[in-house]
């Protein structure tokens, strides 16, 4: 089966602080390296995927038991920047030797590699269809000529039912708003496996977008949504709002009705600045940091209620396995 991956590379420069900079396409598919993972199951149960930011185990993918996240963990020998997994399939997006490069790997349940492809730029949000076959990825680049060299993303999917793959949404015919040059795609989230929202960058605007696969192409829905996350009844975005409409202020995390398009502010006060996860369909759960390297996961109310209380300590990238 035929699969490719196309993205852009980062300067490393921004990133490593070096002088050097450079441009690789990567377009064929890694070499999977053997399974090194410690049995862990992230198949369908009452559990939550996460990763780890304790000074033991940093970076490694675990869960915790439904209803005692704060209690045990176990910890998987696998290293990740971003993960998440659904119906038994997973996705990792983990660094692959020098220059700043990473790989994109295709979990099964028990986290063991089935997969890698070479991925150059730096990861940011990971996401997997309900049906666990189609896998979506934002990554972060620098380079672009029309953003000054200046951080913008890329956003891409492939499908393992079918083989087919998104190079990048950019390639999508945009229906409801002006496609500038400066057009940017990230934090897909899947209604199945031909459907999905994300957030669109194009003209100094974000819109939250609905996508066909199947038609290529992106419709505009509401302005000032990033980083959208579908409720598990399909019927409200978990979002991070821009406060004022500037992200330089920080975001208030929200929700909105797509039935209404009516908009929920959540109890939780401080900016939160990741893809939220739907903890079950009337909590919505996120991470906090608490400085470079730190964070921990929290959950509040989906209905603005309530107050936000500590969900995982020391830990990030959150996924319900029972969604």
């Amino acid at each position: 089966m035929r699969r490719r991956i196309l993205v852009v590379a980062l300067v490393s420069v921004v990133l490593l602080g070096g002088a050097a900079a450079y441009v690789v396409i990567a377009g064929h598919r890694g070499d999977a390296p053997a399974a090194a993972a410690a049995v862990v199951d992230a198949g369908p149960g009452d559990r939550v995927l996460f990763r780890s930011t304790a000074a033991s185990g940093y970076g490694r993918v675990g869960t915790v038991a439904r209803g005692s996240e704060g209690g045990a963990r176990r910890l998987s020998d696998l290293d990740c920047v971003r993960v998440y997994a659904a119906a038994g399939r997973g996705i990792c997006l983990r660094p692959d030797g020098p220059l700043a490069t990473y790989q994109l790997t295709v979990l099964d349940s028990s986290l063991r590699v089935e997969e890698t492809y070479p991925v150059v730029g730096v990861p940011n949000r990971a996401r997997v269809s309900p049906s666990g076959n189609v896998l979506a990825w934002t990554i972060f680049v620098t380079g672009d000529s029309y953003n000054g060299g200046r951080f913008s993303t890329r956003a891409g999917m492939i499908d393992f039912a079918t083989g087919e793959t998104v190079d990048s949404l950019e390639l999508f015919s945009v229906i409801g708003a002006e496609k500038t040059v400066d057009i940017n795609f990230w934090g897909v989230t899947f209604v199945d496996d031909q459907h999905f929202y994300a957030t669109m960058s194009t003209g100094g605007k974000r819109y939250l977008i609905s996508g066909d696969i199947g038609a290529q192409t992106v419709r505009t829905v509401a302005e000032n949504v990033e980083c959208p996350s579908l409720s598990p009844s399909g019927d409200r975005i978990a979002f991070k709002e821009a406060i004022g409409g500037d992200p330089a202020k920080g975001w208030r995390l929200t929700v909105l009705d797509l039935t209404t398009m009516r908009r929920t502010h959540l109890a939780e006060s401080r900016s939160v600045d990741d893809q939220a996860a739907w903890y079950g369909n009337d909590t919505i759960m996120y991470a906090v940091r608490r400085g470079a390297r730190d964070s921990d996961v929290w959950a509040v109310p989906a209905d603005g209620s309530g107050t936000p209380h500590l969900l995982i300590p020391d830990a990030e990238s959150p996924a319900a396995l029972w969604n």
